[in-house]
Formats: C-alpha cells, structure tokens, sequence
C-alpha cells in the first residue's frame, strides 16, 4: 500500500505540535489542529473543516480509552487527505470513559477521498488499538519521529515470510473495507487456545463517517476474540467500501455481534443466529465483554436472535447487549408501517385520479360500471367516466390492503416469514369487524408473538420441516383469528368508530390544536418513528373518506412540505450562514420540499439539530392550524403540490403552505444568525457517507 504518488504525504512535521498547551476544552483544539491543516496548505479555510469535525464530534464523543481521541470528518474544505497531531500538556477531555487525552489526531479527508486514501486513514485508526504504538507516540522525542512512526503503520515496509508461528499485526492482516480475520498474537511457545477449538464469532462494524471507528471496532473484537480463545471474523462496512464475511463462515458461527452505529448492510444473512447489539464505540471500549456476551448467547437457547427483517440496530444496547423492549417495539411498527405505505400511496393517488376523471361521486358507481362495462360498451359519461371508474377501483383495491399489510408485516417482523399468514389474516379480520387500523397494529402484534411462541414449541424431528409452512401458519391463524373474533373485535371496532366520530365531531379550537399537534409530530424527525406515526393516522382516515379525515391528510401532508422547502428559502435568502455544500442541497430541496419528502431537511437537521428542528416544529405547526381552520382537505396520500386536483381549497392549502414556510425559514435564519454553537451546519453532515457509510 503506498499513498497517491501525485499527493502530499497524509503527514508531515508541519501538521505536528508536541507538549503543547492548545486550549482547556476539545472545540479549542479542533480548531487549533484545523488552522494547522489550513496554514500548510491541506485545507482552503480552517473554518468549514473546525465545522465538519465538531459536528461529527456531536454525534457521539471521538474519545477512546488510554487517553487518545480522534476527531475526524470529511469536508469540502479539505484539499488532500491529512492527519494533524497534537501531544497535548495539559490534558483534555474528549469523552473517553476512563478520562481526558494527551494524544489528539485529527483526521480529515476530502469530501470525495478515494479508497486509497481511506484505507491510509483506517490503518492509523487501527494501530491506535496497539498499546505499544501509542507508547511509541508519546515518548517520540520529534516531529520527524512522531511522522517515521505514523508512516510505518500506514505505509508498512515489505516483511520477509515469517515463520508459521509469526505474530501477523491486525493493522497489516488486512486493508481496510475488507473482512477481517482473527490476527493471532501468541508466542511460539504458548499456542491459542483458538487454535485448538474451532469456535468462532462473526461481526459487523460501522459508524457514521466509516473512517476510523469502524476499524479500531474491528481490531478491538479480534483482539478480544484472541484473548478469549475464539476467532472473531469481523466485516467492517466502511468508507472504503466493504468485503461481506463468506457465507459459509456465517453458517457455522456460534453468535454474531452488530457493533454500529448506522444500519447493517445485508443484515439478512445473519438470520436465526444469536445476535449482540450494541453502538460501535461499545466494541472499542468493552470488546471483552461483548465477546464474552456472544458465546454466552450461543449457548442460550432463549437468546435474541436475527430475524433479517426488522429494522437494523441502532446504538442502543440493553442488558447483554440485547435491544431494549421499547426500541424493538417501534422497529417492529415501523416495519409495518413501511411496507404498508406502497399500498396506500398507489392506491391512494389512483383513488385520487378516479376522482379527477369521474368526479366525487364516481365512489358509489365504480364498482358497477366496471364490472358491467367496457371500452366497447360504455357508461353514461363516456370513456371519461369509464377511465375513472377503473382508476378509482384499481385504487380502492390496492387501498384495502392497507390494514392487512399493515398488520401481515407487523407480525412478519417479530416471527418472519411464519408470522405472515396469521398476520394478513389478522389485519383482514379486522377490517371485516370494523376494528380498522387500530385492530390492524392489535392484531399483527398477536399474531407475531403467538407465531414466535408456536415456532419455540419442542416437536419430533420428523415434524420439523413442517414448522414454517404448515404448523406455524396454520395454528397461529387459528388462535389469532379467534381472539379478534371472539374476544377484541367488537371492543376495537368500537374505540375505531369513537376516534372517527370525535374526528368528525371536532370544531373550533379544538380541530386547531388537532392541527398544531399533527404539524409538530411531522416535522420532528423528519420522517422518523414520531412522523411516520402521524402520517399513518392520517393514511388510514382516507380509506374512511370522512370529511375530518380528508382535513387531517391535508394538514399532515401540507406541514410535511415545510422543512424542505423552509430550508431552501433560507439558504436562498442568507446563503452566507450556510455551508456550500448546504446551500447547494437547499436547490434540490425545493423539489423534494413541493413533493412531500420530509427527508429533504435532514443534512440540515443532522448538522444544527438544535436550531433547525425547532424552527421547523413552529413552522409546521402554524401550517397545520390554518389547514384545519381553513376547512382543507385532501383525498390523496402522497404527491405534494402535484397532486393539487386532489386537494379542498387549493388557495388556502398554498397560503397555509407558504405561511408556515415563511414562519420556518424565518426561525432558522434568527437561530443560526443569533444563537451559534458548537453545533453549527457543516459540510460533514450533507456528505453521503455520513448516511450511507
């Protein structure tokens, strides 16, 4: 491995000060070491790259134990691949669970670092995992000793072969982005124990950047491994790209660790194994335990496991390691939700285009005029009614799904494929009795978690092959179609028809703060577990098509425009308070903004949380109260502004839109004009690797 031969080298003695004293808190020092970088010429402004790292800093604390700490970022102000070092007296505290730091290194890579460069980068990272290389950085007497030393761990010197029994260093066993194998460290004389037991743990790595964390996780959990007597294979998903673990290494493993701080890429090929789930910063500081954790999960019948279909682990752990209850519940309704949400866009907008061509009253004819005509026939109206009647029914079908897909992938998410069946029966029950979609998330809980308990039954062997696609299904349907039946049908049907009848009953003050709350919930998390919970109420009110439920989806989808398109008016508008990079991804906000997709303003959100979210909260809220005070209403569950032959009232959904827009981008400006910290926007937070990594 050699750095690009057209490039300067990653360091130098001018990106190094030692015993230095650069300031009593880490924001001091990031922008010490990011003026470094920008006076030798690795970066255009020292500003933007401060900018970058301390926002990658506010998403989870770059401190690692035995006084280290590396703040790293990408961003556009970087012109090459750099590493600035700082040996600092006094120390600082960078997060580090066991204390402050003395050894800081600031990585910083372009916004469009290549492979080889981020592979440079990872080797540190690694080898800061090595107590006898950070022993090396701190009594390293020079600048010119402090780079020898970096450059031998990132640009390894030829080896001769060594003897089978050679130690082979993790940093040099593998490039980073590639799986990494156990790297054995014992002497000759004392073999591993992991040599003589074949046991072994397969992991996934990955943080948000995929710069540095993602491989000292790696190299943290091998090293574990190596201790504990067991070879950990780990595949690190990085920004240098990633090597999935073979197949057959993942059959034949006692426990998998998910150690990430971003979704799982393949998360599917670890179904039916024990699973440990923690953040990737957990695998850097307790790598022991959580290897540890694993072995002990293999031997636990009762363990959690992958299903392949719930929503990748976030950084929460619990108890050994296991995802709180709380957080495996909302997976589980937002898998639901998600799967749900086809059905009700397409149904939805071709109901909306039935309404278009035939009219509203095309409704209560639809059904008749397409099974007794055709194009050879047609109705009253002409093939103008004939086309709409067909859109309306093709539509309306697609829309009767919504409940049982709802409840089907519900269930699916806690048992899998088994839980299927008995949850679309559910679901579908459950629009027959009238319990709607409140029976729909009822009834596909049930049905999961009977399946799950039918699944852990203790059969013959000969019986076992049926379990999945007769036993599972068959007795799981049978118990949950009789609790919603006999025991919580009538009960939910009659919560469901008293939530429509208040709906339909509100007035006044009181459908405003309806829409004031709906305007805060969509623009809290910008299509997170708070807005997708808003818009499935609203999705669900369509298939009732009451005139309440036509002015809830209206204020839903109206606030859901504001951030976009609030964020790309104030970038327009004061475009010096943002980044380039911002202001350019305000341009394309426009489009997603006026299209109803919420997650246009998250690069923004993500990089200031604390000023953007709130002034996007307001201006929702402000949107959504003249919505329902206006009498608005919208037949169509998706579209935005394209869907305007949809929408009651289409001045006063524009003027409710523009208000609340205005009222954003109002809010934001002030914030960011008067109330600057640490976590200002950057550059950092709209690169894709921060999302995708």
């Amino acid at each position: 491995m050699s750095t690009p031969t057209n490039d300067p080298a990653i360091i130098a003695e001018d990106l190094i000060v030692l015993d230095a004293d650069l300031g009593e808190s880490k924001d001091a020092v990031i922008a010490r070491l990011s003026t470094l970088l920008a006076d030798a010429g690795r970066a255009t402004d020292a500003e933007p790259l401060r900018d970058a790292a301390l926002a990658r800093e506010a998403q989870s604390a770059t401190g690692l134990p035995g006084g280290i700490a590396i703040p790293h970022c990408r961003a556009e102000a970087v012109t090459t691949a750099s590493l600035g070092f700082a040996r600092l007296n006094p120390k600082v505290d960078f997060g580090a669970p066991d204390g402050p730091a003395d050894l800081v290194f600031l990585i910083a890579a372009p916004a469009g670092a290549g492979s080889a460069h981020m592979k440079l980068l990872s080797s540190l990272a690694r080898a800061l995992v090595k107590p006898e290389f950070v022993t090396s950085l701190r009594e390293a007497p020079t600048a010119a000793d402090v780079v020898a030393l970096v450059d031998g761990v990132i640009n390894p010197a030829p080896k001769a072969t060594a003897p089978k029994s050679a130690a082979v260093p993790a940093a040099a066993a593998t490039t980073a982005g590639a799986a990494v194998s156990t790297a054995k460290h014992s002497a000759p004389e004392a073999p591993s124990s992991a040599a003589e037991n074949p046991k072994h743990i397969v992991a996934v790595t990955a943080c948000p950047t995929g710069i540095a964390h993602t491989y000292m996780a790696a190299d943290s959990l091998v090293a574990a491994g190596d201790r504990a007597g067991v070879t950990v294979h780990v595949e690190t998903q990085g920004s240098s790209g990633s090597t999935p673990l073979d197949p057959a290494l993942i059959a034949s493993a006692e426990a998998v660790i998910f150690a990430t701080d971003v979704g799982v890429k393949g998360k599917e090929r670890f179904a039916g194994k024990p699973v440990i789930s923690s953040g990737v910063k957990r695998a850097i500081n307790e790598p022991d335990v959580m290897v540890t954790e694993a072995l002990r999960a293999s031997n636990d019948p009762n363990a959690a496991r992958v299903s392949g279909t719930a929503a990748d682990p976030g950084t929460a752990s619990s108890g050994a390691g296991e995802l709180g209850w709380g957080t495996r519940i909302r997976q589980i309704l937002l898998t639901g939700v998600s799967y749900m949400i086809p059905f009700v866009a397409a149904g939805g907008l071709l109901i909306a285009l039935g309404f278009l061509l035939g009219g509203y009253t095309i409704s209560e004819s639809a059904e008749d005029i397409v099974v007794n005509n055709s194009l050879t026939a047609l109705p009253d109206g002409g093939l103008k009614i004939y086309l709409g009647a067909v859109l309306f029914q093709i539509g309306a079908l697609s829309f009767s799904f919504l409940v049982p897909a709802l409840a089907g992938y519900i269930s699916y998410a806690i048992a899998d494929r088994p839980g299927l069946a008995p949850g679309f029966t559910a679901g579908a029950v459950a629009v027959l009795v009238g319990a709607g979609f409140i029976g729909g998330l009822v009834g596909g809980l049930i049905a999961g978690f009977v399946a799950l308990w039918i699944s852990r039954w203790k059969i013959p062997a000969l019986l076992r092959g049926l379990m999945p696609v007769v036993i599972i299904p068959l007795f799981a349907t049978l118990i949950v179609g009789g609790i919603m039946f006999l025991v919580l049908g009538k009960p939910l049907a009659a919560i469901t028809s008293g939530l429509t009848n208040w709906l339909n009953g509100l007035s006044g003050s009181s459908i405003i703060i309806l829409g004031i709350i709906l305007g805060l919930m969509m623009c809290f998390d910008l299509g997170g577990p708070v807005n997708k919970a808003a818009y499935a109420f609203a999705t669900a009110g369509l298939s009732v098509t009451d005139t309440a439920s036509l002015r809830i989806m209206a204020a839903v989808m109206a606030a859901g425009m504001v951030p976009p398109l609030a964020l790309a008016l104030a970038s327009a508008v004061r475009p010096k308070i943002f980044t380039e990079a911002e202001r350019e991804n305000g341009k394309a906000a426009w489009f997603l903004g006026a299209a109803f997709i919420s997650e246009g303003a998250i690069p923004f959100a993500a990089a200031d949380p604390l000023r953007v979210i709130p002034s996007m909260m307001a201006g929702g809220a402000v949107t959504g109260a003249l919505i329902m005070a206006m009498d608005v209403t919208l037949s169509a569950p998706h579209g935005g502004i394209f869907v305007f032959f949809a929408v009651g009232g289409i001045l006063w959904f524009l003027l409710a839109l523009a208000v609340g827009t205005i009222v954003a981008a109002v809010l934001v400006i002030a914030a960011k004009q008067f109330a600057k910290g640490k976590n200002a926007p950057s550059e950092a937070a709209i690169d894709p690797d921060l999302v995708t990594a």
